[in-house]
């Protein structure tokens, strides 16, 4: 059961994604869309007055409309060919219509949903304006492109903005239903695209310190509250960032994607550091109810996801090195220290 909530998120996320994406298809289609439907009903009261003038009455206003649409697509109506030359232009110019007004706007609609290939940056942009409560990854390296697929894998809605990526990485996150917009996080109006002052994350995952420190400075001016996960290899520089500006400062090691995105989904995680070259990370969480490790034991915890919990705090009182009978209940806070791949699974299943 546990092992398939991330599925679960990652399928709902998915749905969401694709709703938003018709959604944004059909606002693009409107043009046409409200062209056709203005000829066919405005035609269908030209008809009606006409039939009216030239002795052939129609029986009401919505036959007309009727006629008038039918006509559109090269189908007989229920009823004899008008003798009129006024309505009998109707059977011949509607078709015309229908294809100035309509066809391309198919076309296009139709390329758009099945070749998803085809949509330029300011397709992106539009899509990635309508997230809300998203994360903004910006560069798509090596580490971005991992944290890319953790977090999708969490089920979390993503945006990525890169302006030198690699071809094959933006094709397997797009493929993922990810929006990439090709241009430079540093302007304003970019971030503002990725609709930063909804997002409730941003990861800046690119190799320039200077770069990194810039976007998150810009992103918090623009959105105060949003969280800000970033990468910088100055480990001094980090700390001195953690405690100025509050951003969760990690270094960019290779195995450290798992945590970058479990900080940027709102797990409290320290930067990694390697014992005997393995990673280790300290994070914090508060039990959720929902969680399936809510009312066990400390020690069932240990064995099965394959860290040490290291702090239990129940109503106020904390207890280090816990025993591995106590038992945790929905609200406890603990903190835990693992590796990245095991932090990650914990976090999830914690519903972070």
């Amino acid at each position: 059961m546990a092992k398939n909530l991330p599925l679960d998120r990652h399928r709902w996320r998915h749905f969401q994604a694709s709703i938003r994406d018709t959604a944004i298809l059909l606002r693009e289609f409107r043009g046409p869309l409200f062209w056709f439907s203005f000829a066919v009903i405005g035609g269908g009261f030209l008809y009606h007055y006409l039939s009216q003038q030239v002795g052939e009455p129609v029986y009401s206003l919505a036959e007309s409309i009727y006629i008038v649409l039918i006509a559109t697509f090269l189908q007989p109506a229920n009823r004899e060919f008008p003798h009129h030359i006024f309505l009998q232009a109707f059977h011949f110019l509607m078709p015309l219509v229908g294809l100035i007004a309509l066809a391309q706007g198919l076309a296009d609609f139709g390329s758009l949903f099945f070749n998803r290939k085809s949509r330029n940056k300011e397709w992106e942009m539009a899509v990635a304006s309508t997230m809300q409560d998203h994360i903004i990854l910006v560069g798509l390296g090596h580490l971005g492109y991992r944290v890319a697929l953790k977090l999708h894998e969490m089920g979390e809605i993503v945006t990525v903005i890169e302006f030198k990526a690699d071809a094959d990485a933006v094709a397997a996150v797009k493929q993922m239903g990810v929006p990439v917009i090709h241009d430079d996080a540093t302007r304003p109006s970019i971030l503002e695209a990725a609709n930063v002052k909804k997002a409730r994350a941003i990861i800046m995952a690119s190799q320039n310190d200077a770069m990194n420190l810039q976007i998150a400075l810009k992103a918090r001016k623009l959105n105060p509250q949003i969280q800000v996960v970033i990468r910088i290899f100055d480990d001094d520089f980090a700390h001195e960032l953690q405690e100025q500006f509050g951003f969760i400062a990690l270094s960019a090691t290779e195995m450290a994607a798992p945590v970058f995105a479990a900080a940027a989904a709102g797990a409290d995680v320290t930067n990694p550091i390697s014992v005997e070259g393995q990673l280790l990370s300290l994070a914090r969480l508060t039990i959720s109810p929902k969680a399936p490790f809510a009312d066990k034991t400390i020690g069932y915890i240990e064995d099965n996801y394959h860290l040490n919990i290291v702090l239990h705090r129940r109503n106020g009182n904390s207890e280090m090195h816990p025993t591995d009978s106590a038992r945790i209940q929905p609200g406890d806070v603990i903190a835990i220290l693992g590796g990245p791949e095991q932090l990650n699974r914990v976090l999830h299943e914690n519903g972070q």
